[in-house]
């Protein structure tokens, strides 16, 4: 080494100063680019390697080479980390990124496989307690709604409006949808004993067309079910004319109705106060009457029927008649609202006690009816007509003619005067 030596340093003398610095730079850089180059070269082989071991260990295992394979790949993942150990100790350059082939696992659900020895069996339901709970409650709401259903029958039975109906389709003619209407009312309300305001019932409509004799209808009736000091009937004209003193109307009018009602209290029964020729009343008994009507006032006073008759009204019922009569609208006028509300209007213009009422129109009576009011009227008195005699004492009173209709113009009311001329 020392004859070597002695041997190249003439040499290196001779070589100018300049080539020998970048001589002693640029052979290192060399050597190192070499090397770096070498070493990726031998990475992407044994790569290259590893991946088609790596894809025929998986073809080998899916054809039951399972375990020679494991061993050949435990080989080939030493050698590689032996090699990348080597390149380690002297270089460290960038991780060329591996691709690694991942096993999906099957989206299929396994089948659950019974044992072909045993049977299937549905899940049993098991029986809830609460719906026996359930049925026994409803059990106890039927009999609470049929008592209370038994009550109320109870309680109309007691007034028996079944015999009223009976009586009032049998005396008063050509009114079936007044009265019907007017054992609706009554029916709803005499169910109860509890209310939150008197029943104020008004019947209006024209003359001689069945409303007094209703009137005194349900004077009977209330007498005989319930007693004669529960049912008061006060005759305008009669019980206070105009030249009276008004102090004294008032004044007995007052005590009628607060010993009716405090009796009917003391009983737990319902009144039954019937005004008739309300048309003559004068405005101070009017005001007074009004204040009966309200809800404010103590409950005694809430549970009384009050029906008011009058001809107040009449000419609006006899124009929407005679207009409608050639429609076929006269039998169902006492239910046309349009009715209705034109004589709340009339009646509410003049005094506003009808606000509180419930009106019951009736119609105008066809002939037919009149002939119906004299049968009905000989035969009480002793006479056997025929049906020409019927024509003729009918023919003698005053008709509206619309079409082929005729309607009386003040219904039943001379029927009485005409039977009487027979005699």
């Amino acid at each position: 080494m020392e004859v070597t030596r002695r041997t190249m340093e003439p040499a290196r003398k001779a070589l100018p100063v300049a080539k020998q610095q970048i001589s002693t730079v640029t052979s290192p850089l060399r050597a190192a680019y070499r090397i770096r180059h070498k070493y990726l070269l031998m990475k992407r082989r044994h790569v290259g390697a590893e991946l088609s071991e790596s894809a025929a260990l998986e073809g080998a295992s899916s054809r039951g080479t399972g375990r020679y394979l494991t061993t050949k790949r435990q080989e080939s993942t030493e050698r590689a980390l032996k090699h990348r150990s080597k390149g380690a100790e002297y270089f460290t350059f960038e991780k060329v990124p591996v691709k690694t082939v991942k096993r999906h696992r099957s989206s299929k659900r396994r089948r659950v496989l019974y044992p072909s020895d045993t049977k299937k069996y549905l899940p049993e339901e098991k029986k809830s307690k609460a719906k026996n709970c359930l049925f026994l409650l409803s059990i106890i709401v039927f009999f609470q709604i049929y008592n209370a259903i038994e009550n109320l029958d109870d309680n109309v039975l007691k007034y028996d409006l079944a015999g009223l109906e009976k009586t009032l389709k049998r005396e008063v003619f050509g009114q079936t949808v007044a009265i019907d209407t007017l054992l609706d009312l009554l029916r709803d309300y005499l169910a109860t004993h509890i209310h939150n305001k008197p029943l104020v019932l008004s019947l209006n409509g024209p003359v001689g067309v069945g409303k007094s004799l209703v009137g005194r209808l349900l004077a009977k009736h209330f007498r005989a079910v319930l007693s004669e000091h529960l049912v008061f009937q006060y005759f305008v004209l009669h019980h206070c004319p105009e030249q009276d003193n008004m102090t004294s109307c008032l004044q007995e009018l007052e005590g009628g109705i607060s010993n009716m009602v405090s009796r009917a209290e003391e009983e737990e029964k319902i009144p039954l106060l019937i005004f008739d020729e309300m048309e003559f009343m004068q405005p101070p008994l009017l005001d007074f009457l009004q204040n009966y009507f309200q809800s404010d006032q103590p409950n005694e006073f809430l549970n009384a029927v009050y029906v008011l008759i009058s001809n107040s009204g009449q000419q609006e019922i006899t124009k929407f008649v005679l207009q409608n009569a050639s429609s076929g609208m006269v039998r169902q006028a006492a239910k046309s609202q349009e009715l209705l509300f034109i004589v709340q209007s009339a009646l509410a213009h003049s005094h506003p006690v009808w606000k509180h009422a419930d009106i019951v129109p009736f119609t105008l009576l066809e002939r037919s009816h009149i002939q119906d009011c004299f049968l009905e009227e000989m035969m009480r008195e002793g006479f056997y007509p025929d049906s020409s005699q019927l024509d003729q004492l009918s023919a003698q009173l005053n008709y509206y003619s619309v079409g082929q209709h005729q309607y009386s113009v003040h219904g039943c009311k001379y029927v009485g005067s005409k039977v009487n001329l027979l005699r």
